[in-house]
């Protein structure tokens, strides 16, 4: 697989980082395979995520190619980017396809970036995760690497403004140790996962330069200000109905035409 563009664009975003002043936390990178498939499977309390998850397999030389929303490489920025760092489209109403295509990039050798959670946590702590990440590792026959991104939220996330460029922030990146996966109990190997996730947040969050007490970016069970689970599950249906009401009301203004 020919790369053209990722590289590069990675060596301009380390130095924008730099000139902005943000400094990394990093743990566990040994753990991401120097050759070879693997399925890394990341929290999600961010928007730009991805952006930040990938330098994790660098100490390793290796490149992440995250599986993210069809919309992405529609976009006229930035899917000519997306296309070209060979990352993975996903269609959430025929995901089949994208499925295949990861098994297929990690048989392949490469490592395949993946949020289980599926959509991003309003409480910061690690929601219920689908079992496509074990399945895919199985399947694929190569390892399951957990991993936890911490301090993105700061930059961009659900029902907060927004400080994309970061200035003088710290983000943390904490891989980790393989997870060897049969399918044979996809549910049970997923929360296997979800555990070694969990374990991998706390470890972030305490080894952070900011206290969590009293902060809205930090779970509530580490004294931040965060909804409680609970209270993000009643947050994220409510937005799961508001969208389903405006897509009839489109559909619906559709068919009047």
């Amino acid at each position: 697989m020919r790369d053209l563009i990722y590289p590069p664009t990675i060596l301009t975003a380390k130095t924008l980082f730099r000139l902005l002043g943000m400094s990394f936390q990093m743990s566990g990178t040994e753990h991401v395979p120097r050759q070879g498939g693997a399925i890394l499977a990341a929290n999600h309390v961010g928007y730009v995520d991805f952006v930040f998850d990938g330098l994790a397999a660098q100490p390793s030389g290796r490149l992440v190619r995250f599986m993210a929303k069809k919309e992405a490489f529609e976009h006229p920025i930035s899917g000519p980017l997306m296309r070209g760092f060979h990352h993975i489209s996903v269609d959430r109403e025929n995901g089949e396809q994208s499925y295949r295509d990861a098994v297929q990039y990690a048989r392949d050798g490469e490592i395949v970036g993946i949020f289980p959670e599926a959509t991003i946590s309003r409480s910061f702590e690690i929601k219920e995760l689908k079992t496509g990440a074990v399945r895919m590792a199985a399947e694929a026959g190569v390892p399951l690497i957990p991993m936890v991104t911490w301090g993105t939220q700061l930059l961009k996330t659900k029902d907060h403004e927004a400080d994309i460029w970061g200035r003088g922030k710290t983000i943390g990146l904490h891989v980790g140790a393989p997870i060897e996966v049969t399918g044979d109990d996809p549910v049970a190997e997923t929360a296997v996962l979800r555990e070694a996730m969990s374990q991998l947040l706390d470890h972030a969050i305490e080894q952070y330069p900011i206290s969590p007490v009293g902060q809205w970016w930090a779970p509530a069970r580490h004294g931040g200000t965060a909804p409680t689970p609970e209270e993000a599950a009643r947050l994220d249906a409510e937005e799961l109905a508001a969208r389903a009401a405006r897509r009839a009301a489109k559909d619906a203004g559709t068919g009047a035409d």
